[in-house]
């Protein structure tokens, strides 16, 4: 992060960029992470609420570049640059170095909507595969009659059935404040992104010529379940998160 926040009067002059900005030439608040220190590791992190003006515009940032992405379209990712935009003491969250924290934290909640999206997807992918092989006649028989059709069926039902479990589970302990939220949490969004991906393949597969075609949905929830794996941390970074806290090792 090299992002810095210096103190200048009474509040805070920012400068650097930022990419990947969710909804940033649309949103009226922005939650901001920048340095206000140096050599103190994650300490040099806090975190800024900003009040932005998309209508207007707001002195010292700037949307410079919208991605043009292979899915999540319909979410504006953006490229900005803020050049001595100025903020009031009031608007750091906690105290000055709380920020990597707060960003930790903020982590083992927002993975949670993402093992739930992660699962809404697979489902509708599913269903459609479902529909389509009752539908889809190849030798005088639906090909749902077939018995390599119905394995791959019966193991995405499976498969999103314990992923919708687990984020479940994941929720639930979550809510009631539970000691591996963090654990849960990254294995949530790790299976249920993993099985979005699995059960959307799978379904483009089951539709054959047509699941390669955008006159129906499947490829594009496969175009969709890709994300599902990269945000909210890759899910690399989970099996990292997931091994060392079901080791003990913190992380």
């Amino acid at each position: 992060m090299k992002t810095k926040a210096v103190v200048e009067g009474e509040g805070y002059v920012v400068n650097g960029q930022k990419c990947f900005i969710s909804q940033a030439d649309v949103a009226h608040l922005m939650l901001l992470f920048a340095r206000t220190s140096e050599g103190k590791g994650t300490r040099d992190i806090s975190a800024f609420m900003v009040e932005l003006d998309p209508e207007n515009g707001t002195p010292g940032y700037q949307v410079v570049r919208a991605e043009r992405k292979m899915s999540m379209r319909a979410v504006h990712t953006c490229q900005i640059v803020l050049d001595d935009l100025r903020l009031p003491a009031s608007a750091i969250l906690g105290r000055e170095g709380q920020g990597f924290y707060l960003a930790m934290k903020t982590l083992d909640e927002s993975r949670l909507p993402v093992a739930a999206q992660g699962v809404g997807i697979a489902q509708g992918a599913l269903e459609i595969a479902a529909d389509y092989a009752q539908q889809r006649v190849q030798f005088g028989s639906p090909i749902s009659a077939f018995q390599g059709i119905q394995f791959m069926i019966a193991d995405m039902a499976t498969q999103v059935e314990a992923a919708r479990q687990l984020t479940y589970m994941a929720a639930s302990h979550y809510e009631q404040g539970g000691p591996r939220v963090t654990m849960y949490s990254a294995m949530a969004k790790l299976l249920s992104s993993d099985t979005a991906m699995k059960v959307t393949t799978d379904a483009v597969q089951v539709l054959g010529g047509c699941g390669f075609t955008q006159e129906f949905p499947a490829e594009r929830l496969m175009r969709d379940a890709k994300a599902t794996q990269i945000y909210e941390g890759t899910n690399q970074i989970q099996r990292i998160i997931i091994a060392r806290r079901y080791m003990g090792g913190g992380g």
